[in-house]
């Protein structure tokens, strides 16, 4: 599980719990002008398929870095529909899909942050 965090224009999702361990990161950080776009995740998206590092079981967990064709993503999902998807330019990471509390909600906050 993910919370993000809002400080003037810098994003910092910040990863709870156990999930520390296996996505190998305790936060990710990133410019809101960064942002290409925030969506709901779809439940059947995966991963790119190389892993480093991190941990994923099919169908249960994506925690860690994941690379692939041009992409670097940063995933701590466990597939079961609270996800967010954030899109990313010249950033760090090019995508990240992470779990949070209350999805709308957090998706509510990102846009009206990205809006103003």
């Amino acid at each position: 599980m993910v919370e993000f965090e809002v400080t003037g224009t810098t994003v910092t999702a910040r990863v709870t719990g156990a999930h520390k361990l296996l996505a190998l990161r305790d936060h990710v950080s990133f410019d809101l002008a960064q942002v290409t776009a925030v969506a709901p995740a779809p439940v059947d998206l995966r991963p790119p398929w190389l892993r480093t590092p991190g941990t994923f079981f099919p169908g249960v967990i994506a925690a860690g870095i994941f690379r692939g064709k041009g992409r670097k993503e940063f995933w701590d999902t466990r597939f079961d529909g609270q996800g967010v998807l954030i899109e990313l330019a010249g950033a760090h990471f090019t995508r990240l899909v992470v779990d949070v509390a209350e999805p709308v909600a957090e998706l509510r906050r990102l846009s009206s942050a990205l809006a103003a």
